[in-house]
């Protein structure tokens, strides 16, 4: 039993290690990008390491939120409710309702253009 609890303190503490060593490579990745690019391109200020940092954890709030699974502000199960949603809108159609909703899909579809048509005017 020891060794299980020693076992996993190490495991922890290589994960917090490497943790803290990967976010300290990407926040100098982050400012090197940032600096190399911003500055040419759009004329903005070159950042710091901590601005770097801050912009990566911004960034991670703003559009990839902290899950594991990286859908962020739980979109998968955001998408799974809404596909369930339809799914059962979708049994409690008749066939005459079904084949309107495919109608009116068509139809929204058949309006654009073919790529190979050109333009009448």
């Amino acid at each position: 039993m020891r060794n299980h609890h020693v076992f996993r303190t190490l495991k922890f503490m290589l994960f917090a290690m490497l943790f803290v060593a990967v976010l300290f490579l990407l926040g100098f990745v982050v400012q090197g990008l940032w600096n190399w690019l911003m500055p040419a391109l759009f004329g903005l200020k070159v950042i710091g390491y901590w601005q770097a940092l801050g912009l990566i954890i911004l960034s991670k709030i703003l559009f990839g939120g902290f899950s594991r699974s990286g859908g962020g502000f739980g979109r998968r199960r955001m998408r799974e409710r809404w596909q369930q949603r339809m799914r059962e809108r979708w049994e409690q159609m008749t066939p005459e309702e079904r084949e309107k909703f495919r109608q009116g899909l068509h139809g929204c579809w058949d309006r654009m253009a073919p790529p190979d048509s050109k333009p009448t005017a």
